[in-house]
């Protein structure tokens, strides 16, 4: 009798527990043929939603990217480099004004014991303009804005690659809450079965067919699943707090995923044509291939410190007094010429230089085939798990159809007094499971398309 009152006292703490954390709501019913849609339920009211779609996912999260900031800063800077390097092959004008007072000179005739002073003005003032025009630095100049050039068009590699890489981290997050959201209707439907398998085991206590501890265990069991529902409930939460942060809204707006562009999909072409796609397009590559551009036309701007540098110069200059004379007069000159210098010390200080620039031309090839291999790798790792996730799927579908056939035997065995309870829990625990890992496969369906798209460079 002590046993039986300890089991009724622990069977009603249970129901006081479980009474407390039912939840309330209709629960939305998944279809094995097509992506089921979610949408909070009573749980989530307390929380203003957004539905949100990927077009508009990616969007937002361009937008709102810090280090898409950054990169557009760093465009915007090779882009007035350029500028800048392209105003080298203008003229060099100068303007000087100058004026000062004169000292009074001292001259002597006769060694320097006879000094005289002449009269000479106590103001001079010189006036001038010069102007150099560049004709020739050894192709400096053209190299120099080449470099520019190519600057400018990797910060624009460099932009799209991080933005692939921003784009997949985001569908890695909107899928994830999409994932959770097809967790929380299964984890809400097999609560809703346990409560109408404990009515049915509860009416056959009470009709003396089964012990109270049937009741208790199964009591029990359905208080683990809705702990396991809150912290499902609660990763919710998080995950869509994280992509709030990442998209720069509210931190307490709900996102709600579209399902409707989420469908499972399949990359038709063959493995060839996707890592040719991806060699001819990936933003890595293209930087890279850059990179060793840029690294050559360096050679070529170190090599032109060994040629001549010509200019054309003209200027004019108005001064007084004159120089010669100290005569208090305007004294105005102009010049033009041709000017023609040759650097004899960059016949030894040069090569050093160009050595450099030389090594640096085969570290960017190095690095240029490191990214080829990884491409490589990466495109064939993608393709083949893209593969499996689909595999998966088909299997997990016969696996999901099994366990509830496995479950609804189970089920009329129990009550037909020819098994256990443990195993009707047992059963239903690999339905649960089944149907959780088949929500996570068709997720990573829909991921490892888009990472097989950026991998390929088409994200």
């Amino acid at each position: 009798m002590k046993s039986v009152r300890l089991k009724c006292c622990l069977s009603a703490a249970v129901l006081l527990l479980t009474a407390g954390m039912r939840s309330e709501g209709a629960v939305l019913e998944p279809s094995a043929a097509e992506v089921p849609s979610v949408a909070p339920d009573a749980d989530f009211t307390d929380s203003d939603t957004l539905l949100l779609t990927v077009s508009e996912l990616f969007e937002r999260g361009m937008s709102a990217s810090l280090v898409l900031r950054a990169d557009t800063l760093n465009e915007e800077i090779a882009a007035q480099e350029l500028r800048s390097a392209r105003l080298a092959r203008t003229p060099d004008i100068s303007v000087s004004l100058t004026g000062g007072y004169v000292g009074q000179p001292t001259l002597f005739r006769r060694g320097l014991s006879d000094p005289t002073f002449p009269e000479t003005p106590d103001w001079s003032q010189n006036y001038s303009v010069d102007v150099t025009q560049p004709l020739y630095e050894g192709g400096r100049i053209r190299r120099t804005i080449r470099r520019a050039e190519s600057q400018e068009k990797a910060a624009g590699l460099q932009t799209a690659s991080d933005a692939a890489d921003i784009k997949l981290g985001l569908m890695e997050q909107y899928l994830n809450l999409f994932c959770l959201y097809k967790e929380y209707d299964v984890m809400r439907q097999n609560i809703s079965e346990s409560e109408r398998r404990l009515q049915d085991i509860r009416r056959l206590r009470e009709e003396g067919l089964i012990t109270s501890n049937d009741v208790l265990r199964s009591e029990l069991q359905l208080s683990s699943d809705r702990i396991s529902l809150r912290q499902t409930r609660n990763s919710i939460m998080l995950a869509s707090q994280r992509l709030d942060i990442l998209l720069g809204l509210d931190e307490d707006l709900l996102i709600v995923p579209d399902t409707a562009a989420l469908a499972p999909v399949v990359m038709e072409e063959s493995y060839e044509s996707c890592l040719m796609k991806a060699c001819e397009s990936d933003p890595s590559v293209l930087l890279a291939r850059e990179r060793v551009s840029l690294a050559q036309n360096d050679v070529y701007i170190a090599r032109s410190g060994y040629l001549p540098v010509i200019s054309l110069y003209a200027g004019n200059a108005l001064a007084r007094p004159v120089s010669r004379t100290m005569a208090d007069m305007y004294n105005n000159s102009w010049s033009v010429g041709l000017s023609i210098s040759y650097p004899i010390s960059s016949l030894y200080r040069n090569r050093t230089r160009v050595e450099q620039m030389k090594r640096n031309v085969s570290l960017m090839s190095n690095a240029m085939d490191q990214t080829m291999q990884e491409l490589r790798m990466t495109v064939r790792d993608a393709w083949l798990r893209h593969e499996e996730a689909i595999a998966q799927v088909e299997t997990l579908e016969l696996s999901v159809l099994q366990a509830k056939e496995n479950y609804r035997m189970m089920q009329n065995r129990y009550f037909e007094q020819l098994s256990i309870l443990t195993d009707l829990l047992d059963a239903n625990n690999v339905m649960l499971e089944a149907e959780l890992q088949l929500t996570e496969a068709r997720t990573r369906v829909i991921y490892t398309y888009y990472r097989l798209l950026r991998a390929c460079g088409r994200l």
